[in-house]
């Protein structure tokens, strides 16, 4: 693994570091003080970010995207994370990668006006009784005909006010398993507006100011079999194939937020005097910067040799599922840190980094919570001996 950057690279860097600062920051105050980004705002600076080649950068090149390799994603992902997550994750969107997985004609029904920035997308998988366990969701699809019925909820749907169309996911039937009946899950494209369809506000959030979720409601919600994504009964085999990376996503956003908030940590240190010298010269918050700095590198190091691995086929669920564990809870620590070593100070919203803080909370819960992870993480340990 080579651990220097490409002159591509260091440009895309430089450039998405330059619009975050320059296009994002400036409106951060708002959203986080009003909860509300404007639709607006989002149309001025989605309309900058696709100047800039920055929109659905994700997305492969012969499809309208940057065609950046994953270590190249990821590192454009990390300079986005450093800003409010409603700005860059709405305003310089990236469609979900699982719309690749649509026929020709879904590709430009849906996937096409995305990357275009004509349409939002939302994937709905979570539900009130069945979050980690999506085999354990209830909402169903049923055939019917040439048609598909759909019932029941779905609910933390993020931007689903702002999306078009939501990518949902059923339990379409049942088969069985060694441990008895498991749902077979279908996925499909449901339009806004459909008859049976309505989206609820969700819930507030301490977590990504701006950055909505909403909840779902299917009643008798009726669909053509041409809204069905990918194989009927195979919404696992899409969901693994298509959304993998995203656990490495969620990592690099956290890379970002945390070396943000290391660089203002630093920075106070250096400034701040008490007691007739800087507070960085006491060991008390001398020892902290170093910490912050040792577990931030040992985080970047492990979402970018899981990125590098994914580009060379050899990633495994144990790599990805310890990048986002390290990474999410390295972000909880350092945001902590920081708020510790600039006191009073650092809970004030004149800072980003009580909102850093908050933000943190959700990263160990959403893409799988950290339990989750080392679950992965240990079944891999324990499989070679059969346990």
């Amino acid at each position: 693994m080579d651990f220097g950057l490409s002159e591509e690279q260091r440009l895309i860097v430089e450039t998405t570091r330059a619009f975050v600062e320059n296009e994002l920051y400036p409106h951060e105050r708002e959203v986080e003080r009003t909860g509300v980004l404007r639709r607006e705002l989002i149309e001025e600076i989605k309309a900058k970010a696709i100047e800039a080649g920055l929109y659905a950068a994700n997305m492969p090149a012969d499809v309208g995207g940057a065609g950046l390799d994953t270590v190249t994603w990821l590192l454009y992902e990390k300079e986005l994370g450093r800003a409010n997550y409603a700005l860059h994750w709405t305003c310089v969107a990236r469609p979900s990668n699982i719309l690749l997985a649509g026929t020709p004609e879904q590709r430009e029904k849906y996937l096409f006006p995305c990357i275009r920035g004509e349409k939002w997308d939302c994937l709905a998988m979570t539900e009130p009784g069945a979050g980690s366990d999506l085999r354990g969701m209830k909402a169903t699809a049923v055939q019917d005909g040439d048609d598909w019925v759909l019932n029941g909820t779905k609910h933390f749907i993020s931007h689903a006010d702002l999306a078009d169309f939501a990518i949902v996911f059923m339990a379409s039937g049942e088969e069985d398993s060694p441990r008895g009946k498991r749902k077979k899950i279908t996925a499909f494209f449901v339009d806004k507006g459909t008859k049976g369809f309505a989206v609820r506000d969700g819930y507030r959030n301490v977590s990504h100011r701006g950055y909505t979720n909403a909840i779902l409601e299917f009643d008798d919600c009726r669909l053509p079999a041409s809204q069905v994504l990918g194989e009927v009964h195979k919404g696992f085999d899409v969901a693994n194939s298509w959304l993998g990376a995203t656990r490495l996503q969620v990592g690099a956003t956290c890379l970002g937020r945390a070396e943000r908030a290391l660089g203002h940590a630093v920075e106070y240190a250096a400034q701040r005097q008490q007691f007739g010298q800087q507070i960085g010269k006491f060991q008390g918050v001398s020892f902290k910067l170093s910490d912050m700095a040792t577990e931030l590198k040992a985080a970047d190091l492990m979402v970018f040799e899981a990125g590098w691995k994914y580009d060379q086929g050899t990633v495994t669920d144990q790599d990805m599922a310890m990048a986002k564990l390290k990474a999410t809870e390295m972000l909880a620590f350092v945001a902590d840190e920081a708020i510790q070593i600039h006191g009073g100070m650092g809970l004030m919203d004149d800072l980003p980094l009580e909102r850093i803080w908050r933000d943190a909370r959700v990263e160990r819960i959403w893409e799988g919570t950290s339990e989750i992870q080392r679950h992965i993480i240990s079944r891999a340990l324990l499989r070679p001996f059969g346990a």
